[in-house]
This record gives C-alpha cells, structure tokens and sequence, in this order.
C-alpha cells in the first residue's frame, strides 16, 4: 500500500485537507453570512470543474435520471450536510463541530442494518455503544451550555449536517453511482448546491454587508472550493481506485484529530480532559463499527 507514491500523496492530501476544512469553515463564517460561504464554496468549485471538462471536451448533459440522482445527492451532502454544518460553525467551534461530524460513520452503519445493506453484529453494537458514550461525555459537563440558544441551535444544526450525509452515502450506495462519471457528476452536484446555498444566503442571513467581509474570510472559503471540494475530493477517488472503502474511511480520524489540533493551535479552542476522552471513545467507536478482517491489505 505505501509503496505506491501517488497512492501516499493522495492519502496525505485527503487526510490534511479535509482536516483544515473545519477551521476553514470557522475563519470564513468569522465575516461572511454561512450561508454564503457554503453556496459560494461550492459554486467556485463548480466553475473549476467546469474549467476541466471543457478543456477536456468531457462536458455532456448527463440524462434526467442521473441528473435526478445527483439533485437529490447535492441536496443531502451538500445542502444539507455541509451547509448545515457551515451554519453550525457560526455557534460552535471548529473543534466540537468536527468531533460531532465524525460520528457520522456509526449512523451510516445504523441506517446501512435499517436498509438491509448490512447485517447486525455484535461487535457492531458495541462500537456504536462506545461511539454514542463519546457523545454523551461531550455534553456531560455542559448542559447548562444548552441553556444559550446559539450553542443548542449549532448542536441541532450539526446533528441534521450528519444525517444528511449518512442519508446521502445510503442513497450513494443504493443508487449505484458510476466512478468514472465522477468529474461530470460532481460539476452539476457542485453547481446546484451552489447556487441554492446562495440564494438561501439572500434569504436567510441576517445582514448582508459584502464590505464587512474580511480578506481572510473570502481566502478561507476560496481554499475550502479549491481544496476542500475540489482537490481532496479527487485525491479521494483516486485513493479509492487503489485501496478500499473501508480503508480510506480510516481517515476521517485522522481529519478529527487535525481538526482538533488547529482548532486548538490557531484559533485557541480549548480542550479539556472530558472533551480528549469524548474523542478518544468516538474514535474508537468508529473503528469498531467499521473493522473488517484483512482491511489493511492492498486490494
């Protein structure tokens, strides 16, 4: 497995990328309405893939029924989980925000039994248990936290973040998507989910001030369309043509732990000893959930 370096490169890329996107997202919500920063993200990253396929000449109308497809994947994965998630970062930090996100896996497997796409085991219990335990120590020490209606709205926000993405990867598997459609598939989800996450940003921000936005806020959404949807989101097929799904789902701990580690280096976000342990039983939770015999094997 490591002895593929374009195989490494891309791993590398998934893993630090999707890891800065939290604090990303944290920088760019600091002057600009959330909802702007998740509709001009994803529009910005439309264009670049736009740019491609006609350099390319791969642009091409994809049909109504995989349009339909990629409609209802934007609207999950991007509206609704990302979109929420941006929204949610305007209340919570980078790092509680990213700690939540991850338990996204242990719902995928509850849904993935609640759909027959996957049998019920034990061991699979015990790491959704011991995911959800990290969740409760979360709050253990704060519920007076959920007294201030911000904080209990940016929990609630990223609650429904996870379940659109869980949503979107059943319908993802469910639906059959095409790899080597990606590029084309991506630029009509990325253009849509743009243009409503925009149009939601008119709707619904409390006041728009394009003067009011800060320089490092406008870098910090143009690096989450450049890297953050595009690149990453690249590399991550390309690792998944060499390794297994399952393999590259171990890195949405790593992206945790980065996550984490900036939110507390840069932004100075605390982290308490409960707050590490929360992680640590998610983590583990989610490996337990996920584990399979032979996962570290090349395939």
């Amino acid at each position: 497995m490591f002895k593929d370096s374009k195989l490494v490169l891309a791993i590398i890329t998934v893993a630090l990328v999707w890891g800065t996107t939290f604090l990303g997202i944290r920088v760019a919500v600091e002057t600009i309405p959330p909802w702007f920063v998740a509709g001009i993200r994803q529009f910005l990253a439309g264009i670049i893939l736009l740019l491609v396929l006609l350099f390319s000449k791969k642009l091409k109308w994809i049909g109504w029924k995989n349009f339909l497809n990629q409609i209802i994947l934007a609207s999950l994965m991007l509206i609704v989980a990302n979109g929420m998630t941006t929204v949610a970062e305007k209340h919570l930090t980078s790092s509680l925000a990213s700690l939540i996100s991850s338990t996204s896996p242990l719902l995928v497997f509850l849904l993935s039994i609640i759909f027959s796409m996957q049998k019920f085991s034990i061991r699979g219990l015990v790491g959704v248990l011991i995911g959800f335990s990290g969740i409760l120590l979360i709050f253990k020490d704060g519920l007076e936290d959920l007294l201030n209606l911000e904080y209990r709205m940016g929990i609630i926000f990223m609650f429904i973040a996870i379940f659109g993405w869980a949503f979107g990867t059943i319908f993802s598997k469910k639906s059959h998507q095409q790899p080597q459609n990606i590029s084309l598939n991506l630029f009509y989800q990325f253009s849509f989910a743009g243009i409503v996450q925009i149009i939601f940003g008119f709707l619904f921000s409390d006041q728009i001030n394009f003067a009011m936005w800060s320089f490092k806020s406008m870098f910090a959404t143009v690096y989450l369309a450049i890297f953050g949807s595009v690149i990453a989101f690249f590399a991550f097929h390309f690792a998944l043509k060499k390794i297994t799904p399952t393999q590259i789902s171990i890195l949405s701990y790593v992206n945790t732990i980065i996550a984490i580690f900036l939110g507390w280096l840069i932004l100075d976000e605390p982290i308490s000893f409960t707050f590490i342990m929360a992680t640590v039983l998610i983590i583990c939770g989610v490996f337990i959930t996920n584990y399979k015999p032979g996962m570290f094997k090349r395939v």
